[in-house]
C-alpha cells in the first residue's frame, strides 16, 4: 500500500518508517523542515516538505502521493513547560484540530481509505471509578483549567477521525513514550531525579501508563491494516506515581524522591500538575491485544526503563 505519514520526522515516525518499508509498503513522509528531508530518504521514505497548517499545501502533498492510508503523528513539543500546560501544547493543539481537519479533507478528496491518528492515554480520562480505564470509559468532563484547551483538542481529533465512514478512522491513545529520541531519560530529566526535584505529590495516587516507542511503532504498523475506533496503546503494567517514581529513581542510582503536600505543590506548580500526580487514570491495552493482535515487547515499564537506562550507561562508559 501507499502510506502518507504526517509528522514523519518525530520519534515515532522515525521508528515506524522502517517497519512499513519492511512490510512492503511505499511511504511518503511529510516534514515542515527542508533539512529533515534527507534523513527521511535515508530511511526509505519519499519526503515531501510542507506546512501541515497550510491547507493548500497539505492537499497538494496528499494528492501527489495518492496514499491508501494517512497516519497523523503531528505534534510540536519544543520548549515544553508542564506548569504552563495549554501554552506549551498550543501548537500541538492546532495540529490536532486544524491540522486534523486539513488532513481529513485531503483524505476524502483524494480517495484515502484509512486514517490513523495519534492521541493520548492517561490524564484525559475521567477521574472517577477504578484506576485503569478502557476505551469505553469517558474522558474528563471537568479537567483542570490549565488543561482544558488541550483536552478539547484531543476530543476534536478523536471525534473527527472516528465519526466518518470514509476514510475508516483509527485513533491510537499512546501511553507515555520512552526509548530512543523520546526525551524521557535525557540528561536534564536524569538530573532532576538526582537532585530530587521530582517529588511524589500528596500520596502519589495517580496511575500512569507507559509505552516503549518501538512497541508504539509496532501497534501503529498493525493499525494500518486492521482495527476500527479507539485503542489504548500502553504496556501491561499501569502503575501509581507512588510506585513508578521511586522505582525509576532507584534505577538511576538516585536517592528516593521527596514528598510534597498537595497544597504546597498546587501553589508552586498548579492544580493540573497536582491532579496528574494524585488523580489521573491509566489505560488498559486489552482491546488492542484482542483486535489488533498486538503484544508489547516491553510488557512492563520496569523492564523497559531498566533496559533504556542500561543502554545509556553503556554508551556513556
Amino acid at each position: 500500500m501507499r502510506i502518507f505519514i504526517a509528522g514523519a520526522t518525530g520519534a515515532l515516525g522515525r521508528r515506524l518508517i522502517p517497519r512499513l518499508i519492511g512490510a512492503g509498503h511505499r511511504v511518503t513522509g511529510l516534514t515542515r523542515t527542508p533539512a529533515r528531508a534527507a534523513p527521511l530518504r535515508e530511511l526509505g521514505a519519499e519526503p515531501v516538505v510542507a506546512d501541515a497548517l497550510d491547507q493548500g499545501a497539505v492537499h497538494a502533498a496528499v494528492n501527489a502521493a495518492r496514499p491508501d492510508v494517512i497516519i497523523h503523528e503531528l505534534t510540536s513539543l519544543t520548549g515544553l513547560d508542564l506548569r504552563k500546560f495549554d501554552r506549551s501544547f498550543a501548537n500541538t493543539n492546532r495540529l490536532r484540530t486544524v491540522g486534523t481537519d486539513y488532513l481529513l479533507a485531503a483524505a476524502l478528496d483524494c480517495g484515502v481509505k484509512r486514517f490513523v491518528a495519534q492521541s493520548y492515554c492517561g490524564w484525559p480520562y475521567a477521574r472517577a471509578g477504578g484506576p485503569v480505564k478502557s476505551e469505553d470509559d469517558p474522558l474528563d468532563p471537568n479537567p483542570p483549567r490549565e488543561q482544558r484547551r488541550s483536552l478539547d483538542a484531543i476530543r476534536h481529533l478523536e471525534e473527527a477521525v472516528t465519526r466518518a465512514a470514509t476514510p475508516a478512522g483509527v485513533v491510537l491513545r499512546y501511553g507515555g513514550f520512552y526509548g530512543p529520541d523520546t526525551g524521557l531519560f535525557d540528561a536534564s530529566v536524569i538530573d532532576q531525579f538526582r537532585k530530587r526535584r521530582m517529588p511524589v505529590i500528596g500520596g502519589g495516587g495517580a496511575w500512569w501508563s507507559f509505552i516503549h516507542i518501538d512497541d508504539a511503532a509496532d501497534a501503529t504498523a498493525l493499525a494500518v491494516e486492521k482495527g476500527a475506533g479507539i485503542y489504548n496503546i500502553v504496556d501491561d503494567d499501569p502503575a501509581p506515581v507512588s510506585d513508578w517514581l521511586p522505582a525509576t529513581a532507584a534505577m538511576l542510582g538516585a536517592r528516593p524522591p521527596l514528598h510534597a503536600p498537595a497544597w504546597l505543590a498546587r501553589l508552586l506548580a498548579g492544580d493540573h500538575l497536582v491532579v496528574m500526580m494524585t488523580q489521573s487514570r491509566a489505560g488498559s491495552n486489552a482491546k488492542a491485544k484482542r483486535e489488533l493482535g498486538w503484544r508489547p515487547r516491553h510488557p512492563s515499564w520496569r523492564q523497559g526503563f531498566a533496559e533504556v537506562i542500561g543502554q545509556q550507561a553503556r554508551l556513556a562508559a
